[in-house]
C-alpha cells in the first residue's frame, strides 16, 4: 500500500489507501464512466464501482457525480485529478526513460580517469561503446589517480580508471585492466646517454621531469629510488603525460614514460630510450568500483566490454 491520502474536509480521516484506488480512479476521470475504465484496466465494472465507493469513503467526499450517461468529476474530485494526472504522467515517463535505459537505448556513464589509464586501455573501449549504444552519453574526466579515487568516494563518478600504485578501500572493488611498462626517455642534449645500459646510480644526479607530487606516478618512481637507496631529484613537475614528453622534447629533464605511448616520438627521433640495468617494474591500469552502489545497466555494459579480448570490440 502507498500512503498518498490527503485531507479532505472535517471529518476525513487519514488513512493509508491502496495505490490502485487512484490508479482506477485516473482511468474512470479520464473514460469519464465506470464501465470503460473497467475495459481499459481489464477488469469488471461491479469491482470498479466498488473501488471507487470505497475510495469516496476513505476520503470522505464525493469524488464523481454519478449520471445515466457517465460520470463527472465534483470540484473536489477535479482537484484530486489535477494532482493524480502529474503523478501518473510521471510515472509514465519514468516507465519510458527505464525501459530505454535497460535497452540500453539512453543513459549516461560518468568515469574517472588518469591521463595513462585513458590513452593506455579507456580510448579503444570507448570507441567500440560508443559505436555500439550511441545513445549512451558517456562524461569523462581526466583526473590524476588520487582525485579519480576521491571522485568515485564522493559518488561524483561511476567508476574509475587509475594507475598504480594507489591503496584501494576494502569497500571498493579493484579489477586489473591492463599491464604496462615504462622506459627512461630523453632529448637530444642527453644523447650521449643512450650509447650503453645505464644504471639508476649512474642518472641519480639528473635533472628528472615527472607528473607532479601525490601521483601515483611520482610515488611509484619515488619508492624505485628508494628501494635502491638513490634520492628521486625531480627538477619539473608535470600536470599531464603530455606536459612530460613535451618537457623531454625540450631538453628540460629525462623522464620515464610508458613504452607504447614513447613509441611514436621514438620512431619521429624527438627523444631517445635510456636502457636501464635494472628492471622497471610492471604497473597496471585498473578499475575501481564502488560496490556499496548500485549500477546502472549502462554501466554494467561498460564493464563487460572493458574485460572483454580485443578482438570482441568489433563485434
Amino acid at each position: 500500500m502507498l500512503d498518498i491520502s490527503e485531507w479532505y474536509g472535517t471529518e476525513a480521516k487519514k488513512v493509508a489507501i491502496p495505490y490502485d484506488y487512484y490508479r482506477i480512479f485516473y482511468y474512470v476521470a479520464q473514460h469519464k464512466s465506470f464501465t470503460k475504465a473497467a475495459e481499459a484496466l481489464g477488469n469488471n465494472q461491479p469491482n470498479i464501482t466498488r473501488c471507487m465507493n470505497n475510495l469516496e469513503q476513505d476520503l470522505g467526499c464525493k469524488l464523481f457525480v454519478r449520471t445515466n450517461h457517465g460520470v463527472s468529476l465534483t470540484p473536489e474530485g477535479q482537484r484530486l485529478y489535477s494532482r493524480a494526472a502529474v503523478a501518473f504522467e510521471q510515472l509514465r515517463l519514468g516507465e519510458s526513460e527505464l525501459r530505454a535505459d535497460c535497452s540500453l537505448r539512453t543513459g549516461s556513464i560518468s568515469i574517472a580517469a588518469s591521463e595513462a589509464a585513458l590513452h593506455l586501455t579507456l580510448l579503444n573501449r570507448l570507441d567500440a561503446f560508443h559505436r555500439r549504444y550511441p545513445g549512451i552519453h558517456l562524461r569523462i574526466t581526466n583526473d590524476s589517480t588520487p582525485r579519480a579515487m576521491e571522485g568515485l568516494l564522493r559518488g561524483q563518478v561511476d567508476c574509475a580508471a587509475i594507475t598504480t600504485p594507489c591503496p584501494v578501500r576494502k569497500s571498493l572493488q579493484e579489477t586489473a585492466l591492463v599491464s604496462f611498462r615504462e622506459i627512461l626517455i630523453c632529448g637530444s642534449d642527453f644523447h650521449d646517454l643512450t650509447a650503453e645500459t645505464r644504471s639508476l646510480r649512474d642518472l641519480e644526479n639528473l635533472p628528472f621531469v615527472c607528473m607532479s607530487r601525490g601521483t601515483s606516478t611520482y610515488t611509484f618512481y619515488q619508492q624505485l629510488f628508494l628501494k635502491h637507496n638513490l634520492a628521486f631529484h625531480v627538477e619539473m613537475e608535470a600536470g599531464t603525460m603530455d606536459q612530460v614528453l613535451a618537457m623531454v622534447q625540450s631538453n628540460l629533464g629525462v623522464g620515464f614514460y610508458p613504452e607504447s605511448m614513447a613509441a611514436p616520438a621514438l620512431a619521429a627521433g624527438t627523444v631517445f630510450q635510456i636502457h636501464l640495468a635494472e628492471p622497471i617494474p610492471e604497473r597496471f591500469v585498473n578499475l575501481i568500483e564502488d560496490t556499496s552502489r548500485p549500477q546502472s545497466v549502462a554501466m554494467k555494459a561498460f564493464k563487460k566490454m572493458l574485460l572483454a579480448p580485443e578482438e570482441e570490440l568489433g563485434s
